[in-house]
């Protein structure tokens, strides 16, 4: 088939007479030299002109990026769980102002061991001499364990770590202020924080350091 442009399209040869290489040849047209280029292709070639699909992919979505906080992460950690992270010590809220020191503060230790006539540990129970004695020996003061307050002077403004004494001698305690005294009271309540009035009359000793 000849084109009008001068080319030349050979198709439906039989495959023997096909010529496997392309060739030029020159002809002259209308006066004018043409350059005819000859394709030769096999009988079972087809020719497609279809629009190739070409598969496209979204540009990836680029997400905001969230400046990191500075916070320590120990403080971060605390605020989450509603916590402070500074520590706070509670023994302000456990034991009276008035007797965070000194022997009152030993004598609240005391509280909740055992009554036992004689006794003078707090492991195997004491009465309440021997809690008496035992709460002065552990801020370095030995006194006898029976009429500590001999050697005392009798005070009637008593300041926390004071000895109480109770009905004439019967008894006695430590008393650690706002109106309240500790002692070894019996065998079926033990040691434990009380007022002095609770337990009968009371006088009240100073040992002089």
């Amino acid at each position: 088939m000849a084109a009008a442009s001068g080319l030349i399209l050979s198709m439906g040869l039989p495959a023997t007479a096909a010529d496997t290489t392309a060739g030029v040849s020159a002809s002259t047209e209308s006066g004018s030299a043409q350059t005819a280029l000859a394709v030769t292709a096999a009988p079972t070639a087809t020719v497609s002109f279809e629009r190739p699909v070409v598969k496209t992919t979204a540009a990836p979505k680029v997400e905001p990026v969230r400046p990191q906080s500075t916070e320590p992460a120990t403080r971060t950690a605390a605020a989450a769980a509603g916590q402070d992270a500074s520590p706070v010590t509670k023994t302000a809220e456990t034991v009276p102002s008035a007797a965070t020191s000194g022997i009152a503060a030993i004598a609240y230790t005391g509280i909740g061991h055992s009554y036992v006539w004689g006794g003078t540990s707090p492991v195997t129970g004491w009465d309440c001499s021997g809690f008496v004695q035992w709460v002065y020996a552990q801020a370095g003061i030995s006194i006898p364990r029976t009429n500590a307050w001999s050697i005392m002077s009798p005070t009637s403004a008593p300041q926390p770590g004071d000895l109480v004494v109770q009905n004439g001698g019967a008894h006695v305690g430590i008393y650690v202020g706002n109106g309240m005294m500790i002692s070894a009271l019996n065998p079926s309540q033990g040691t434990l924080l009380h007022s002095p009035a609770a337990t009968g009359s009371s006088s009240y000793y100073h040992l002089n350091k």
